[in-house]
């Protein structure tokens, strides 16, 4: 639910919903068995899926920031009736919502470049020109992520569409950053691998308390799993490996998640199951 929050310390981090989509069952549980995931995940009559895209807002005691900007308004009609998007931006009508306006956002995080997580960074106006929707905000990318990104690469074909990135950079909005960086005091970057090279999650710590948006290294409840994971992962061994180790981490200190797509569960903590080597979550609601 949109503008659903929670207090991490001094931080408070708010759901906001860059829209809705539904995407196909099969790519999003990669090997997993259609008779497996539809249990817990059910699909339309198009075997779609329903997602949402949970950017979260960030307040800290002196930024306003923003992790992820959900798919924009660009795509082309084709698209937006494939995966049943929202004709328009839905992002700044949920920003809104809390009360926060785009050129209150002081800085945001990209956790990759794959269109329903930076589509929203930029606008097309009547005339066809690109805007990028948050004007002051440095937008913070893994650096080797841009350059896939940008490198008309042929096994990349159909992975990043420029429109929703470039226009940042010619408007002289991007930072790169490299495997780990402190964005602000307490919100800090890591680099993960897997689904993209240059995929990264970010935790947000004060007060001894912390919080972990993971991104699309476990977008929905079900792929706590270690081997429910998507057709979409570049590197799915990597993140077969990698994620198991950050979820142990984050169950051990019993902290709190993000996830990025599930539609049920936002925030939620996470605890061991079947002997230690699997999840389960608790979701929180406020």
């Amino acid at each position: 639910m949109n503008g659903q929050s929670v207090a991490v310390g001094d931080f408070q981090l708010t759901i906001v919903s860059g829209g809705t989509l539904r995407n196909d069952g099969g790519t999003m549980f990669g090997v997993v068995p259609r008779v497996l995931w539809e249990r817990v995940c059910p699909s339309d009559e198009w075997n779609r899926v329903l997602l949402d895209t949970n950017c979260l807002l960030v307040r800290t005691p002196d930024s306003v920031g923003l992790i992820d900007a959900g798919y924009g308004g660009k795509a082309s009609p084709k698209v937006q009736a494939r995966n049943d998007l929202a004709a328009e931006p839905q992002l700044p009508r949920s920003l809104a919502a809390v009360g926060v306006a785009p050129d209150e956002i002081d800085w945001v995080i990209l956790t990759h470049l794959h269109f329903d997580h930076v589509g929203g960074c930029t606008w097309r106006d009547s005339n066809g020109q690109l805007h990028p929707t948050f004007h002051r905000a440095k937008h913070f990318v893994q650096r080797i992520e841009w350059d896939d990104a940008t490198s008309d690469r042929p096994d990349l074909a159909g992975s990043y569409f420029s429109d929703d990135f470039v226009p940042l950079a010619e408007a002289g909005l991007v930072q790169f950053v490299d495997d780990v960086a402190e964005i602000v005091s307490g919100v800090t970057t890591r680099r993960t691998d897997g689904h993209t090279r240059g995929h990264q999650l970010v935790t947000l710590a004060s007060r001894d308390q912390t919080a972990w948006y993971l991104g699309d290294l476990c977008p929905l409840v079900p792929h706590l799993r270690t081997f429910w994971s998507m057709a979409y992962d570049q590197f799915p061994l990597t993140v077969r490996t990698t994620k198991p180790a950050i979820l142990g981490e984050i169950a051990d200190q019993q902290q709190l998640v993000v996830f990025s797509h599930d539609p049920q569960c936002r925030f939620a903590r996470i605890r061991r199951d079947n002997g230690g080597s699997e999840w389960t979550a608790e979701s929180i609601v406020s």
